[in-house]
């Protein structure tokens, strides 16, 4: 076993009240079934969607809509939100969030990834988050495929959680290594918000993508507290009723804060996303440095 020193805070933030006006319909995964949890992976992501809406593209640095902007790269998303037992010890905690985090130096394809203890809460008590970024489609099913990450469930987050849910999507980032596989120094700290929303079907066209493109530009409109944000429909079938996904790195919990608290996200949500979104799941998460050094 290779130990990884990671720390892991909790900033209690309140639940921002946009995501709270609309009742969610979580869906629940089978009763985990350790025996049966490979095939079952398998079967929910052999059968991705490959028809995409398309791509909000969203670099959350100064950068505008404009045709002669930076170049970009297109980057798969893939988020998982899970329900950890009542009576989780730290120790029991650590070992899971450890083995989550480590297997990006076991299999190839991870560009970035981030994790931690859901902090402030929410309505369907997921209790820890888990962000990876691949370069493509075919990398993310490999990864579910992957007999090492299948173990790692099997072994070290099975036994010590209720729930999961996945969920992928493509999106773009600004073409530079920074961006690409999120380094840097801005990239340490923060706060990461992973928000997966359910459009009704009659608004995808139309009212979503444009609800989408608002908060894309929004997104670009505050870089003093966004580090990046990324948009997409998400692809995942075990989790086809969210239509998209969405993840914003803020610089700090103070720019978490007072962008969701801001006058210009809030009428945003209520005259764009309030009207047509049938639910939505918010969790964000504290991201701090993590050590390099293996033991």
């Amino acid at each position: 076993k290779i130990n990884m020193q990671i720390h892991h805070t909790q900033t209690l933030i309140s639940s921002p009240k946009p995501f709270n006006l609309i009742p969610l319909s979580v869906y629940k995964t089978p009763k985990l079934n350790v025996a049966a949890l490979g095939s079952r992976v398998l079967k929910a992501n052999h059968g991705l969607r490959s028809k995409n809406r398309n791509v909000i593209c969203s670099a959350a640095d100064r950068l505008s809509f404009d045709n002669d902007v930076k170049r970009k790269r297109k980057v798969v998303e893939h988020v998982s939100l899970i329900k950890g037992k009542e009576d989780l010890s730290e120790e029991q905690e650590k070992d899971m969030l450890d083995y989550l985090y480590t297997t990006q130096y076991q299999m190839g394809g991870i560009v970035s990834i981030s994790l931690g203890r859901v902090s402030g809460g929410n309505d369907d008590k997921y209790s820890h988050g888990i962000y990876m970024r691949f370069q493509t489609k075919k990398d993310v099913l490999k990864f579910y495929e992957n007999q090492f990450y299948v173990g790692v469930l099997r072994d070290h987050v099975v036994p010590y959680c209720h729930e999961i849910i996945n969920a992928d999507f493509e999106s773009e980032v600004e073409d530079d290594m920074l961006s690409i596989f999120r380094k840097g120094e801005e990239f340490n700290y923060g706060v990461e918000l992973v928000l997966l929303i359910a459009f009704g079907k009659s608004s995808l066209d139309g009212p979503a993508e444009d609800a989408l493109l608002a908060l894309s530009k929004l997104t670009m409109d505050f870089p003093s507290l966004i580090v990046q944000a990324t948009i997409g429909s998400n692809f995942n079938i075990s989790s086809a009723q969210y239509t998209h996904g969405v993840v914003i790195r803020f610089r700090s919990p103070e720019a978490f804060q007072m962008f969701m608290n801001s006058s210009e996200y809030n009428n945003m949500w209520r005259s764009k996303f309030q009207p047509i979104v049938q639910k939505h799941l918010s969790v964000h998460f504290s991201i701090d440095p993590v050590g390099t050094e293996l033991m």
